[in-house]
């Protein structure tokens, strides 16, 4: 009896009624969203609220159609064929703030906004080329074969550096994803500027596999000039105090303002030993 009840054609029309008014409103339900969609689309399209003007500042050395044909190409196209990248609202800041740092390293401390809906204005900073990168180990240092490239002053190497004749730049020679980073870097910078103090002037930094560094000081021929030895992981203000000791000492004093062309090295990886030698 309970069976003939469940499996009447009564319950059965009820049944399929219900789902006929569920389908209903489901195909409902995806012609709005459908139609929501197109009115966003059509929308999204009105050109005053679309990017049609880019505005750039801060580029000095990057040439500003370079950019602006870059952010161009990002911000061109739609999203799934529907909504354009151009919108004001929509535009990809993330992937064009990318693209800029990936194609032009010497750019930094991107910004982008939105000025009455259609104007990008791009804000950027330039790195300043104060020292040179120029690869594992030195050569001659008015090598023209030589590719070097531009460093700024965190020791970030980005733009290939032109060819220059003597000491236009202090170059850095080594591994450059082992050591010339912060705080690295600008440890050497610092033991750079106390040397110079001291009246020394360098004019190479090598930092080889060991974990030795060379400083190669100021030469007036092509080749590198005589070089201060020490370890990387040394304590700079007291070498820089060991060295200080060492040149207000005789003979040194003497013979290294006199025999200047003739000195080789001197050594300062021996604690608070100092070794030196001439030809």
């Amino acid at each position: 009896m309970q069976k003939s009840v469940l499996d009447s054609p009564r319950l059965h029309e009820l049944k399929k009624k219900r789902q006929q008014v569920l389908l209903k409103k489901i195909l409902s339900l995806i012609l709005i969203f459908i139609l929501i969609l197109v009115g966003l689309s059509f929308l999204s399209k009105w050109q005053k609220i679309n990017i049609n003007n880019i505005q750039i500042s801060g580029n000095k050395v990057v040439e500003t159609k370079a950019i602006e044909d870059l952010v161009k190409q990002k911000i061109s196209g739609n999203y799934l064929w529907i909504f354009p990248k151009s919108n004001f609202l929509l535009y990809p800041v993330g992937e064009v703030k990318r693209e800029l740092a990936n194609n032009f390293k010497r750019l930094k401390n991107i910004s982008l906004s939105v000025q009455n809906f259609q104007t990008l204005n791009i804000s950027l900073d330039e790195r300043t080329a104060l020292y040179t990168y120029c690869g594992i180990a030195p050569a001659e240092l008015d090598s023209s074969n030589q590719k070097c490239y531009f460093m700024d002053q965190d020791g970030y190497i980005f733009d290939e550096a032109p060819y220059f004749s003597g000491e236009v730049y202090l170059k850095f020679y080594g591994k450059a994803d082992s050591y010339f980073f912060e705080p690295n870097f600008s440890k050497l910078i610092s033991l750079k500027e106390t040397l110079q103090k001291m009246g020394i002037k360098p004019a190479v930094f090598f930092v080889d596999d060991t974990g030795d560094i060379k400083i190669f000081l100021s030469s007036t021929t092509t080749q590198l000039g005589p070089f201060i030895a020490l370890k990387a992981d040394a304590d700079f203000t007291q070498i820089a105090e060991n060295l200080q000791s060492v040149l207000t000492t005789e003979p040194l004093q003497t013979d290294f303002k006199n025999k200047y062309s003739s000195l080789l090295y001197i050594d300062l990886r021996f604690g608070n030993k100092v070794y030196y030698k001439f030809r």
